[in-house]
């Protein structure tokens, strides 16, 4: 049997050195002897360390980590071509633990004869009904609720009225796996429906009582509910500016639960603070974490939430295991599942590392 050791992003880990965010699908490598894991440790937490924190999502794979594994499992580090600055003779696949590899360079992981995957499917539900919780929570003015039964302010009652969902519409950027779900669950609440989104089957959107619309405009501007669904891409990345949030009516609410980058966060700020529209609910920000000075956090018709309401613990534990899964298959020789970056698989390079664990399969 041929060793097979995977480092899994010290991020996994609070500062007592336990894995802190719950079941990662590990009982998955028993029965398979040959494998082996740990943490990049120098990436956790430690105690008294409250800076950790601020770094947590600027924290990077580096040349050492890559010298000391078969295999990485990403959870929120970034992967830069610098990862590879010292060759990649022994690290064969890098799982990244989520949907989005917007801070893998797809291109340096290829030309290292390193395989990408992730876990396309597992937050796909999770994500869309964080969607679905924020819509609701702004229709019905939740947290305004929630502030007066708290100060005793019962005579604000008649000013702080929410609204009903049937009969709105609700505008979709991006019809992918999660942009379809939020339109599943949004069916029997009585909305129409609409979205922007360019490579969208129109039989399937139309199965889903969904009608596509030809512009971003067109969303923006005739919508009561707008959320953004569409992936992190040089093309995408501050797409949505002033013009559009001009656009949006004046009750109208803003969603994001995809990358903050995908927005001008500044024109956001300015729209909510001059209330060009009724509000927003926003798991996601350009700088994360959000600063606590960051103007948003002043606004009293945002609710924010820290890029984390997806995360469930049954969300956790699908993508662990999808991930596990691709790593026992790299284990034995075998492509996982969900490759991103499909050129490596053609690479004299990359076949040639994975031909040394073909000898676990048996």
């Amino acid at each position: 049997m041929r060793p097979f050791k995977i480092g899994y992003t010290g991020d996994y880990l609070d500062e007592t050195g336990a894995i802190g965010v719950g079941d990662i699908a590990l009982d998955l490598y028993e029965g398979s002897p040959f494998i082996s894991y740990d943490f990049l440790r120098d990436q956790s937490p430690t105690p008294g360390d409250a800076g950790y924190w601020d770094r947590l999502y600027s924290l990077e794979i580096e040349p050492h980590h890559v010298a000391g594994a078969n295999a990485i499992v990403i959870f929120r580090p970034w992967v830069k071509a610098s990862a590879f600055a010292e060759g990649a003779d022994d690290l064969v696949v890098i799982g990244r633990a989520g949907v989005g590899v917007d801070k893998i360079d797809l291109d340096a992981c290829t030309a290292a004869d390193v395989a990408v995957f992730n876990a396309p499917d597992a937050l796909t539900h999770s994500t869309a009904s964080s969607a679905f919780v924020l819509i609701l929570a702004l229709a019905k003015r939740l947290t305004e609720q929630e502030k007066l039964a708290r100060t005793g302010r019962w005579d604000l009652q008649p000013v702080t009225m929410g609204a009903d969902l049937p009969g709105k519409t609700l505008g979709i950027v991006g019809l992918g796996a999660t942009g379809r779900e939020l339109a599943r669950l949004i069916q029997p609440w009585g909305m129409r429906i609409i979205a922007y989104s360019p490579r969208a089957d129109p039989a399937a959107a139309e199965a889903l009582g969904v009608t596509l619309v030809p512009t971003l405009e067109a969303v923006f501007a005739g919508s009561d509910f707008v959320s953004l669904h569409n992936r992190l891409e040089p093309a995408t990345r501050n797409l949505i500016g002033e013009k559009h949030l001009r656009l949006m009516k004046p009750e109208a609410y803003f969603v994001n639960v995809a990358r903050g980058e995908i927005v001008d966060q500044v024109a956001l700020a300015r729209a909510l603070r001059e209330r060009w529209f009724a509000g927003a609910g926003l798991d996601v920000f350009e700088h994360e974490p959000l600063p606590l000075d960051d103007p948003l956090l002043g606004l009293d018709n945002v609710i924010v939430t820290p890029h984390w309401l997806p995360a469930t613990r049954d969300a956790a534990r699908l993508i662990t295991t999808t991930v596990s899964k691709g790593m026992l298959r790299a284990s034995r020789g075998l492509v996982p599942e969900n490759v991103v970056n499909p050129a490596v698989l053609d690479r004299p390079g990359f076949q040639a590392k994975l031909a040394r664990y073909r000898e676990n399969e048996a």
